[in-house]
């Protein structure tokens, strides 16, 4: 239960002020209960870029041919506008647009993104949780305010929050950046990579690596404030590398097994 309390205001009216008091008390917007919404766009591209706004956004590759979206929108406004949402496609580029303009507000969004299988997506949400399913084509997703999240991907990923958590599970791919402005990274990997760099500027920065018969790691490890653990089979000329750096937490490099 979410309570707005609004400090008594004065309305100037027609022949003098009139001092009003009130108290808004509502219940939290909740986008899944809401109302599904279900659209397709057209898309005969190699690369879908998705830019959004004060939403989730949920990837999944299909055996589709053109974009499917499925949105859920809900909340409530107090003097103001909104939820208003808005969706369109144009030059590969999908934008999903959710508006709150008022006193006060309680506003989310949820946009399900089914992605013809084969297609590479790019995403910039400025504020919302970005999560990803079962990709083989690389991805590279941003969240300026909110955690990135990729399940059981082996496409090279390319994943960054400003402020939020990075995370990956189950990754089968060959390359893999993570940074966090404002988070931890933590990674567990399914098959040996190639190349994995992670960082955190404020939060602990943790990677899970399979190991193998003869697989060893090139890891190198930085913080500046924070104790550095390391349970790898270890070579400085192996052609499996990975970095982890934190300007403030724990790093931990260890075994997945």
């Amino acid at each position: 239960m979410i309570t707005v309390a609004l400090r008594t205001r004065t309305l100037l009216a027609a022949g003098g002020a009139v001092l009003v008091s009130f108290a808004l008390t509502g219940c939290g917007a909740d986008a899944g209960d809401a109302k599904a919404e279900h659209k397709s766009f057209a898309f005969s591209g190699k690369t879908l870029t998705i830019v959004s706004d004060d939403s989730q956004i949920e990837l999944v590759p299909a055996d589709v041919k053109d974009v499917e979206v499925t949105r859920r929108v809900d909340g409530w406004v107090f003097m103001g506008t909104g939820p208003e949402a808005k969706w369109s496609m144009k030059d590969g580029t999908l934008k999903l647009r959710v508006k709150c303009d008022a006193v006060a507000s309680s506003c989310e969004a949820r946009h399900e993104v089914k992605v013809p299988r084969g297609v590479t997506v790019t995403v910039q949400a400025d504020n919302g949780a970005v999560t990803a399913t079962g990709f083989s084509t690389s991805l590279k997703l941003r969240s300026d305010n909110g955690r990135v999240t990729v399940r059981d991907s082996s496409g090279p990923l390319d994943l960054n929050s400003d402020n939020g958590k990075v995370e990956g599970e189950g990754i089968t791919s060959k390359s893999v950046v993570a940074d966090s402005n404002n988070g931890s990274v933590r990674l567990t990997l399914a098959s040996v990579p190639d190349r994995v760099e992670t960082s955190s500027n404020n939060g602990a920065v943790e990677i899970a690596l399979p190991g193998g018969s003869g697989v060893t790691y090139q890891v190198s490890t930085k913080t500046s404030n924070g104790d550095v653990h390391v349970d790898v089979p270890r070579s400085d000329t192996s052609a499996h590398v990975v970095r982890a750096t934190s300007d403030n937490g724990e790093v931990t490099v260890r075994s997945a097994n």
